[in-house]
């Protein structure tokens, strides 16, 4: 065999090498997934905190006018999210105060332990909740993970 022959046989990846690499890869990226969708759905609750938050301020500015707090559609806010990873609603409305809940949509429904953040208003007390249902559950440290990041 000449130089050139045995050159031409020596290019190239063998088969067995390109199934370490693609082996390596799978592993790096099933360590690396989980820790990239709990940021992920970190940074979709802080979107559901803030869309609370702008409930909370539109109950204030109506009850200032009114006898009572109000439901979204009177209240002018919209039920999901500007990003739709949560959805929106109002319950137990009276002139005292109110619950508002952000339950999450889609995706973000597998952030198990947040999926559902409660705001309720009683009287003069705000008091925030999370877990993983209408039940929101959690306790004290998961929910302040949960509203705080």
């Amino acid at each position: 065999m000449t130089s050139r022959s045995i050159r031409r046989t020596q290019r190239g990846f063998t088969l067995i090498e390109m199934m370490i690499v693609v082996a390596v890869t799978g592993v790096l990226s099933s360590v690396a997934l989980p820790s990239f969708q709990g940021v992920l759905h970190q940074a979709r609750r802080s979107e559901a905190l803030v869309a609370l938050m702008q409930v909370q301020a539109a109950q204030e500015r109506w009850r200032a006018n009114h006898r009572a707090y109000g439901t979204l559609a009177e209240i002018g806010v919209a039920t999901t999210t500007p990003g739709g990873h949560f959805t929106m609603s109002v319950a137990n409305v009276d002139e005292d105060g109110y619950d508002v809940l952000a339950s999450a949509a889609g995706g973000q429904s597998r952030d198990a332990a947040c999926r559902v953040l409660r705001l309720r208003l009683d009287g003069a007390t705000v008091s925030r909740a999370s877990g993983p249902d209408t039940l929101v559950s959690n306790p004290t440290a998961k929910n302040r993970r949960c509203w705080l990041g």
